[in-house]
């Protein structure tokens, strides 16, 4: 053998053990070689016991947008709306519009809202009206606020409780959507002139009262706010 022959066959004996060391050896143990086709058909199947449905919200994968999971359609509204009503098929359309609806969240804040728009309009506060009445509304609680202030009148109201607060209609309006809210009440309120003189209402006697008002809310807008829209009482 020359000396050419003796470099070849000793760089082949390098190059060999170099494959060894960075491929390594099968021992029989080795993981199985991922099979992405086997795998997306296992999580595909309907039927699959690798699959698990989470309770709460869902990821529309087409959209990536988080929806409410609607739960079976019977106890959707359960406690709220019967079944195949006008009520019910209102919500129903809310929620299809907007996801994130949540009726009884609503509800919780409508409670708050009523107070503080009685109370706000009791001591003239203009400007948590604003915040919480549509323009159309709050022109006509200025207006009842500035025929106080002409008289020289105050009016204090003190809430004692609100017992009921009740969804009776639901509603979307192309974009808007609009929700009724019956609130049972009990309130002491009196009106006294600038001498003291009570002119309307008994500081000593609770009243019940019964307000039907409705807020809207563009389902559109990034604003989650409710806004007071009309009034009415029973």
């Amino acid at each position: 053998m020359d000396i050419y022959t003796i470099i070849f066959l000793a760089l082949a004996v390098f190059i060999f053990l170099r494959l060894r060391n960075v491929l390594g050896q099968r021992t029989g143990s080795e993981r199985p070689p991922f099979d992405r086709t086997a795998r997306n058909a296992v999580q595909g199947a309907p039927d699959s016991n690798n699959v698990i449905t989470v309770p709460g919200k869902l990821i529309d994968p087409g959209t990536s947008a988080v929806v409410a999971d609607a739960g079976p359609a019977l106890d959707r509204w359960k406690d709220l709306a019967e079944p195949g009503t006008a009520l019910a098929r209102g919500l129903d359309a809310i929620a299809a519009q907007d996801s994130s609806f949540d009726p009884r969240h609503f509800i919780s804040g409508a409670r708050s809202a009523y107070e503080m728009i009685v109370l706000a309009f009791a001591n003239g506060d203009r400007r948590s009206l604003r915040e919480l009445l549509s323009s159309e509304v709050y022109e006509s609680f200025d207006a009842a606020i500035k025929d106080r202030e002409k008289h020289e009148q105050k009016t204090e109201t003190r809430f004692v409780s609100i017992d009921k607060a009740e969804l009776v209609g639901a509603e979307l309006r192309d974009r808007t959507a609009q929700l009724t809210v019956r609130f049972v009440s009990q309130m002491i309120s009196v009106t006294r002139d600038k001498m003291g003189t009570i002119v309307d209402g008994n500081p000593d006697k609770v009243a019940d009262i019964t307000d039907i008002w409705t807020f809207a809310r563009d389902t559109a807008s990034r604003d989650p706010n409710w806004k007071l829209v009309g009034t009415g009482s029973h």
